[in-house]
């Protein structure tokens, strides 16, 4: 798999992958032209500069089906409430050191650049005060910002994260509408869900219990907030297509693969 480009910081992939869907069971597994879903993802993830790229399953169908295209499958925990705890038993049995950078590329992520993936690995390691670091991509449409599945993020003048929210933040007092703050030029960002960790940090993260607006907003990254930490964003290096969360986003993915869009 060619990579992207070069890139200095050494880091890992791991891709965390669950058979149980709400809305798509299985999902993972999915045939798109010829492969299932969890290869894309991976072989999007081999074009990246990471040094390892792994599963993180507690499945045996998705295990079996990992290693027939040759991936390193890791087995963990069925009890995980969420990627990013699968990812830290990861870092625990392989025993990586505190300081390893490791990025969380989603299961269901098909089309997502490499050069992404390097790029927020890059963020983090620039910024060796920050616990994480993720992306996000300018909102232009006002159905886009309204939308509660829409992760709004916003940001201090460091570029660390202040909140993120499935709500309109900031709200714009003074405009009769979303529509008519975003023609003005109001800026909103919208969240993309790849975070690069450091071990120890993630480890500490995984650890800790839900606060209060985690609970309420169902929104892992704010535990890292309300705990006093720090997220580090940039907008993308590239547009990342939507992942695959039902039927019609898996039709959507095997058109554009197939370069049939």
């Amino acid at each position: 798999m060619a990579r992207s480009h070069l890139n200095n910081t050494d880091y890992c992939v791991v891709i965390p992958a669950r058979y149980a869907s709400r809305r798509l069971p299985g999902k993972v597994l999915q045939d798109i032209n010829g492969k299932t879903l969890l290869q894309h993802v991976w072989e999007r993830a081999g074009q990246s500069a990471a040094r390892e790229v792994i599963i993180a399953t507690d499945d045996p169908r998705i295990e079996s089906a990992a290693r027939e295209f040759g991936a390193d499958v890791q087995m963990t925990d069925p009890n995980h409430a969420t990627g990013s705890d699968r990812i830290a038993e990861v870092v625990l049995k392989r025993r990586w050191n505190p300081g390893q950078i490791v990025v969380n590329l989603q299961g269901d992520e098909p089309l997502m650049p490499g050069l992404c993936l390097d790029q927020v690995a890059t963020l983090l390691a620039r910024h060796q005060q920050a616990d994480a670091a993720t992306l996000f991509w300018p909102i232009e449409d006002e159905a886009e910002l309204l939308s509660p599945n829409v992760v709004k993020v916003v940001l201090r003048a460091d570029g660390s994260a202040l909140m993120f929210s499935r709500a309109v933040v900031p709200f714009a007092r003074d405009y009769p509408s979303p529509g008519a703050a975003l023609a003005a030029g109001v800026k909103w960002r919208r969240h993309l869900g790849l975070y690069a960790y450091r071990a120890d940090s993630l480890l500490r993260f995984s650890g800790m219990p839900a606060g209060e607006l985690e609970q309420v907003e169902q929104l892992e990254q704010l535990r890292y907030l309300e705990s006093g930490g720090a997220i580090m964003l940039e907008q993308a290096c590239m547009p990342i297509p939507a992942g695959v969360d039902s039927a019609g986003d898996l039709e959507r993915v095997r058109k554009l693969i197939s370069g049939k869009v």
